[in-house]
């Protein structure tokens, strides 16, 4: 029997007690060489949902995993009606006042480095440099039989012209850019193989069930050795491919910070988990630090 990817975990006693005290956060940041790990926490203030919060999609919704978008045409068929009607909501999201903070710290020569776990480019359209995309970005599409990479952008055109009147009704997307849809909505959606090979084309990100390319871990990894302190923000850190720089981070001595409403699977780790609603902390810290925030962006992050 095939396992399921964890999705979930259960808060134990040595979770953090939350605490408002952006004290060491300001601190870090006013010593410098902070690397940002960023989670889906980060854009639920630019109408994207989290996973795991109060409201997370994970309580009606059961991500995609590779194995099944692989090994099924009806499962490929679903993802691709479902992310298509997303991409369009998507793309109208905007950054937030936590994405334009990291973006001026960023640029006041505090940070060391940006990796984040979301595929949403809200952190780039923030004007944020040199991001890490550790989990990819639904921006681009590859092929997998022949490794091309293409613009997702191309895909819609060539999916709305496969699939005249498709637009279903929806009032909900995923942090992964799939729309909840019906077996009745999907209906006989086409799904467009890839130009060049005639292969099963693939959003460049990482499902659930699939592994972080090892080059972007060990990239990831330099950059936690380098970095003089950890700042986490938004992610409940259940997954191994953001947990393992926290653990990495705290085995070698530097300060662990988080900023999550909740617990999270990486708090024994930390030096404090600070419970504030992400734009709100990150703008009072800016504040703190006498860092204005740039108001404008360079638009939808996709």
């Amino acid at each position: 029997m095939r396992m399921r990817p964890t999705l979930s975990w259960t808060p134990t006693d040595d979770s953090l007690p939350g605490t408002t005290d952006l004290g060491p956060v300001t601190d870090a940041l006013g010593t410098g060489g902070v690397l940002v790990l960023s989670g889906a926490g980060i854009s639920t203030e630019s109408g994207i949902p989290d996973y795991r919060g109060e409201s997370g999609s994970l309580s009606r919704h059961t991500p995609m995993t590779y194995q099944d978008f692989t090994a099924s045409t009806g499962a490929r068929r679903r993802y691709w009606a479902r992310s298509h009607l997303g991409w369009r909501t998507f793309g109208r999201a905007r950054p937030n006042d936590g994405h334009r903070a990291v973006t001026a710290f960023g640029r006041h020569g505090l940070l060391s480095g940006v990796i984040t776990q979301n595929v949403d480019g809200l952190h780039q359209a923030a004007g944020s440099d040199g991001v890490v995309e550790l989990h990819g970005s639904l921006d681009r599409v590859v092929c997998l039989s022949c490794g091309a990479v293409s613009s997702r952008r191309e895909l819609a055109v060539r999916l709305d012209e496969a699939n005249p009147g498709f637009d279903p009704s929806t009032g909900t997307i995923n942090p992964d850019g799939d729309a909840d849809l019906t077996d009745e909505q999907v209906g006989d959606f086409r799904v467009m193989p890839c130009t060049a090979c005639g292969g099963i084309l693939k959003p460049d990100v990482v499902f659930f069930g699939e592994s972080v390319p090892p080059a972007r871990v060990e990239h990831c990894r330099r950059l936690v050795g380098e970095a003089a302190s950890l700042l986490v923000l938004g992610s409940s850190l259940t997954v191994m491919s953001g947990l393992r720089f926290v653990r990495q981070a705290a085995q070698a001595g530097k300060p662990v910070l988080i900023v999550n409403r909740d617990p999270t699977r990486g708090d024994r780790h930390a030096l404090t988990r600070i419970a504030l609603p992400l734009g709100t902390a990150l703008t009072t810290v800016a504040g703190h630090l006498d860092i204005p925030l740039d108001g404008t962006t360079a638009g939808a992050g996709i």
